[in-house]
């Protein structure tokens, strides 16, 4: 049985596939904002964060292929603590997570502080190494939400002390000793917005992912083109295609067995945000960016305003998924070559995650 979990402004949606039909297998937290999904595979936990306007951020856990969940303490800023000056520090939105073998718990938030478990959620600990950060007080910034966040939370799979996140807005960083220290990985990196587009820091990657065959190789969909590092962030490569498809979009998955393979959704741009030219198109290329593919087959293409938000694209294998931002929800079985619309008529996806198989 295949399944998926879809998490969109009204609730968490558990899709499965039975006789070759997509359908619904049941709605939880009906009616509330779902702003983050995680599978923990070490512990077979999953991990939903929901972002209530009146009651705030909530954090859950299922360990059951999501039949229960438990409401788990929600990390907290320390009373006092500023984002800037006259800025109180006080937790938004629960944006991402990263489980690892050691048995940590990373969580990325807004406003952009990087909180860890050692004890399975029961409590959270800022990590101030990032918090602490020289160029934060400065050079953090929001730029679609209010403060910058904490969007992307990557390993190196050899090593759970070698942790990447991404920061809109301020660009990547990275630790090699689990969170102590962190260096800025920007270079190469082009922020148009800026006085100085080659700045250090004040960059948007919208959504990141490392191989997990070749860590060495990240890729990123930035607010300003597609970015790949070969060399584990020290440097990045502007991969955008030559007719500028993908020069803004939220999205990027990537074939884990083959470093040069990638897909992403573009979008017309930071002011319109809409489906790019109108028609919804899912570009791939197998050479590490040198050339890009145009996937049309079962996609609109004239009059379409989906827009595909950086969590709403998943893979697994040779079956993709992905929703978008008028509540459409398609399903690739072939690599993304063809697409179905599967379900139709949903709130607006913020998050899609496959399960594991059962």
């Amino acid at each position: 049985m295949s399944r998926l979990f879809v998490g969109t402004t009204k609730g968490l949606i558990l899709i499965r596939k039975t006789d070759e039909k997509w359908e619904v297998e049941s709605v939880q937290f009906k009616g509330l904002p779902i702003s983050m999904i995680h599978y923990d595979t070490y512990r077979m936990t999953w991990w939903v964060g929901l972002s209530i306007k009146h009651w705030g951020p909530k954090l859950f856990r299922s360990e059951d292929q999501g039949e229960n969940w438990k409401e788990t303490p929600v990390p907290q800023f320390d009373k006092g603590m500023q984002v800037k000056k006259g800025v109180p520090a006080t937790l938004k939105l629960i944006w991402s997570a990263l489980a690892t073998q050691s048995g940590r718990l990373w969580l990325g938030t807004e406003p952009g502080g990087l909180f860890f478990s050692d004890d399975h959620g029961a409590t959270f600990e800022l990590c101030r190494g990032l918090w602490n950060h020289e160029s934060r007080p400065d050079h953090w910034f929001g730029g679609g939400r209010n403060q910058a966040g904490i969007h992307s939370i990557v390993q190196d799979p050899r090593d759970d002390s070698c942790i990447y996140v991404g920061v809109s807005c301020a660009g990547v960083f990275k630790t090699e000793d689990n969170g102590i220290s962190w260096e800025a990985k920007n270079k190469g990196l082009k922020a148009f917005y800026l006085p100085n587009p080659a700045a250090r820091y004040g960059h948007d990657p919208h959504a990141m992912k490392i191989n997990a065959t070749d860590p060495k190789v990240i890729w990123q969909q930035n607010h300003c083109g597609v970015f790949r590092s070969i060399d584990a962030g020290d440097s990045w490569t502007d991969i955008t295609d030559n007719d500028e498809w993908g020069r803004y979009g939220f999205p990027i998955v990537i074939d884990h067995q083959n470093p040069d393979r990638a897909w992403i959704i573009p979008a017309e741009s930071d002011e319109q945000r809409v489906a790019k030219d109108l028609r919804l198109v899912v570009c791939h290329t197998d050479d590490g960016g040198k050339s890009w593919r145009k996937i049309t087959s079962g996609l609109p293409q004239e009059n379409c305003f989906d827009l595909v938000f950086r969590h709403a694209f998943d893979r697994q294998e040779q079956r993709m998924a992905f929703g978008t931002t008028t509540g459409h929800f398609y399903i690739s079985e072939n690599d993304g070559e063809d697409w179905v619309l599967a379900l139709g008529h949903l709130a607006p996806v913020h998050v899609v995650k496959f399960a594991p198989d059962a």
